[in-house]
């Protein structure tokens, strides 16, 4: 069984949540995020660009122009490679664990496997950020001397800031939670 629907982030950009149920102990949670801003690229560029242009203008030498264009490209590819994520999934095998998959926008893939033994609970965290409150999910994992102690928390989907209508809808459905 696959469900998706759109929701905002805390910015107004779309964000597509994806559930697919391939038994009932497997269940995937695709979010796909905003794509690269077009107007947020050109004027960025434009401002290195300008600049440039500005600083040629008055020493009048050409290596000032090759540097700008040389810099905004391998920081377009940077950006693209290290930062920019476009989909990140959760994917939850009951008897086995969970696996979080980051996608990049220049295809590389992330992915982080943590056994299921060593998992305590799953969480929604809140926060304050920039003035708005935001929702988070987090894995809180079992201190391995203290199993009633939590040793560590991972947050999950950490590059969408997401509503906590997002939540809701992606973690219970007819009284079915995550774990």
């Amino acid at each position: 069984m696959e469900d998706e629907q759109s929701f905002s982030d805390i910015s107004g950009g779309r964000l597509s949540l994806q559930r697919r149920y391939y038994t009932q102990s497997c269940r995937e949670f695709c979010l796909n995020c905003p794509r690269l801003s077009l107007r947020s690229l050109t004027a960025v560029t434009c401002t290195v660009w300008l600049v440039a242009y500005g600083l040629f203008a008055l020493c009048e030498n050409s290596m000032i122009l090759s540097s700008a264009i040389f810099i905004t490209l391998i920081g377009l590819l940077g950006y693209l490679h290290f930062v920019k994520i476009d989909q990140e999934t959760l994917l939850i095998i009951d008897s086995l664990g969970i696996q979080m998959t980051s996608s990049y926008a220049s295809g590389k893939e992330s992915t982080t496997f943590i056994e299921m033994g060593k998992v305590k609970d799953i969480v929604i965290n809140e926060a304050i950020y920039m003035q708005k409150v935001i929702y988070y999910l987090c894995i809180l994992l079992k201190d391995p001397l203290e199993p009633q102690e939590i040793s560590q928390v991972v947050p999950v989907f950490q590059t969408c800031f997401i509503d906590l209508q997002c939540w809701r809808f992606g973690l219970i459905m007819n009284n079915f939670t995550i774990l």
